[in-house]
């Protein structure tokens, strides 16, 4: 009895000893590793891994840039959450540290209430924002600065976490290359805002002013933005960049300054619409119904680029669910939701993109005209058609009726690279009176250049087949973050706006790096299971619309048959038909009820499935491991 005590005294002591060095063994580990910064980023997209485009430009900086961030992390009222975005952007920073080999300096400050760091971040334009009703002011944001420049996030939105390295690294470049490039925009619609006339009409509210649309509000913090008017006849060669959003009924003159805009090495990128939904939102509908569209035509067709205005691409792999007026739910193929089987992944401009949103876009044909490169930014799917744009205005269902898939992808945006030849052989168009050419306006050239056949140097036009997917509407949610207005991405619209103008504007390494996470991971199962039930509504659609013609047909002939006596009363062939005819229907509902039925049951077995695996495949995995531990350990004292 003794010596089992004194066994078990033994056994106890040992480990304790055994835990008493592990412990040790751990502080030392510490201590000895805490020298070193080793990470390891395991996530499928690389997101807390530093992108090529953000070393490119560190690897360029020719003096230190100093990072300082402000974070009231000693507040009260400061949310787990909050910090922990913070420590998110403080490892980040330090990534930056790391990788620029001492040209970026990171200082950390907390801005207690009345200390100079609040005192400072108040300089720097910083927003600081109170989340209780005593408390201090919270600041969570970031400043550049690079001798005199200075440049800032005012705050950082742990909402916007996939453009925290895009927006960080662009900060950086404004600091250290304070010159801004020049573009200029010229449009159709209000993409600039309006100012509302300061006065109103007796009895009539006061107008009001329309705010730019989202993506142009950020244009003008990285570039000089120019508004061109939509009858500019001269271009200012010194542009870098001119943008066209949804231009319609442009003039010749206003078409020859374009060309001779690419002709002279200038880069351009132009939305155009065959249905511009946000024109009718705006309340802007033109009242030219016979030309709703916009086109380039005079243009592209010298680059050997076909695109017809009346057309609009419907897809079936691509519907998006939008919500009628009777706040039904419906599948409209021709409202395009373009995911990564439909980006170009190898082009700078779209590899980062996971989904845009195209409401009525068109399709570009052709191979383009010798000396130039095209290639296709986005497409369709082979489960898609050009249908007429004003059958689209009606429907889905006006859609579908008639709906053949082409069974080819077509192109929705393009590149084009190479060297230009002019849309204009002839030379300059006539000017349209003695008088043209007096005025100078604003964006415009002060002297014309001789015209140009070809292009002297080579040069980049892009083309997009729509201009919705820039509107707020389809782009982007209004939020208030600590008190300020701010824009969070529904999809990548803008995220594909700004590579493509980061890429024409020169700086191809912002252009790597935006969107690094993913808004959205679908189903593919289920997508494919939605597919295949939509497929066969689709068939008992018709079924049911050729039933229907069928019928009425039949019910014309006898209608010719009967005797005018008997003009206001059904025949007993005609009462026939007609019953024939609702029993079939009713049938045809019942078949169809019973298609969604199966569809919203496989959907619910698959998410079931889905939802078991996620709950029960890492505790399975922990005690499969724990049995195998224990058998092996069982079978060696064995």
């Amino acid at each position: 009895m003794k010596q089992t005590g004194l066994k078990w005294i033994w056994k106890m002591s040992g480990g304790a000893l055994a835990l008493l060095a592990l412990l040790v063994i751990l502080i030392a580990l510490n201590i000895i590793m805490g020298g070193f910064y080793f990470r390891k980023d395991l996530t499928e997209e690389k997101v807390f891994t530093l992108s090529e485009g953000t070393l490119n430009l560190l690897k360029k900086l020719d003096a230190p840039v100093t990072l300082k961030y402000f974070f009231t992390r000693s507040a009260a009222a400061t949310s787990v959450p909050l910090k922990t975005f913070a420590r998110q952007v403080e490892d980040l920073l330090n990534e930056y540290r790391l990788a620029a080999d001492g040209k970026i300096v990171v200082e950390i400050y907390d801005p207690e209430p009345d200390s100079d760091a609040e005192e400072w971040a108040e300089r720097y334009g910083l927003s600081g924002q109170t989340l209780d009703l005593a408390g201090p002011a919270v600041y969570c944001g970031l400043a550049a600065v690079k001798g005199d420049a200075v440049e800032t996030i005012p705050v950082l939105d742990p909402r916007s976490e996939e453009l925290l390295e895009y927006n960080i690294t662009r900060m950086i470049a404004r600091a250290a290359n304070p010159k801004k490039p020049v573009v200029g925009v010229m449009s159709s619609l209000p993409v600039m805002g309006v100012r509302a006339f300061p006065y109103a009409m007796p009895g009539q509210p006061r107008p009001q002013n329309q705010p730019p649309w989202a993506v142009f509000q950020d244009l003008g913090r990285d570039y000089e933005v120019r508004s061109l008017p939509a009858g500019a006849e001269h271009l200012d060669p010194d542009m870098d960049l001119v943008i066209l959003i949804h231009p319609k009924n442009l003039s010749d003159k206003t078409l020859f300054a374009l060309d001779q805009f690419v002709l002279r090495g200038g880069r351009l990128m132009a939305f155009i619409d065959p249905m511009c939904l946000c024109e009718a939102m705006l309340g802007d509908a033109s009242p030219d119904l016979s030309r709703p569209f916009s086109d380039l035509n005079k243009l592209t067709d010298a680059w050997g680029i076909k695109y017809e205005g009346d057309k609009v691409v419907a897809d079936l792999e691509a519907a998006t669910r939008v919500r009628l007026n009777n706040n039904a739910l419906d599948e409209n193929p021709a409202f395009l939701t373009l995911r990564r089987e439909n980006i170009d992944g190898q082009n700078v401009i779209t590899a980062p993109l996971e989904s845009l949103i195209l409401p009525g876009a068109g399709a570009f044909t052709g191979a383009g005209a010798a000396e130039l490169r095209v290639e296709s930014l986005l497409v369709s799917s082979p489960q898609s058609q050009l249908v007429n744009s004003f059958a689209a205005r009606l429907g889905s269902e006006a859609i579908r009726r008639d709906f053949q898939p082409g069974l080819k992808k077509m192109n929705l945006a393009l590149r084009l690279h190479g060297r230009f030849k002019t849309a204009f052989p002839e030379g300059a168009p006539p000017a349209a009176s003695a008088a043209d050419d007096k005025e100078q306006k604003p964006g415009e050239s002060k002297e014309e250049a001789p015209a140009l056949k070809e292009s002297e140097k080579e040069t980049t036009v892009i083309l997009v087949a729509d201009a919705d997917l820039l509107y707020d509407a389809f782009a982007v949610q209004e939020l208030n973050v600590f008190g300020a207005r701010v824009y969070q991405p529904m999809n990548d619209n803008i995220n594909f706006f700004f590579n493509a103008v980061d890429y024409l504007a020169g700086s191809e390494d912002l252009a790597r790096i935006r969107s690094r996470g993913r808004f959205e991971r679908p189903f593919d199962k289920v997508l494919a299971l939605q597919r295949s039930a939509q497929e066969k509504w689709l068939l008992k659609e018709r079924e049911l619309q050729s039933q229907l013609e069928s019928t009425r047909e039949r019910l014309e002939s006898l209608q010719r048959q009967k005797d005018k006596n008997q003009k206001y009363i059904l025949s007993p062939e005609q009462e026939e038909e007609i019953n024939r005819f609702r029993q079939e229907q009713l049938k045809t509902q019942r078949e169809l009820k019973q298609v969604r039925k199966n569809l919203r049951e496989g959907i619910e077995r698959l998410g079931g499935k889905v939802k078991i695996l996620n709950i029960l495949l890492v505790p399975v995995l922990v005690a499969g491991a724990g049995l195998i531990f224990a058998w092996r350990r069982s079978a060696r004292t064995r």
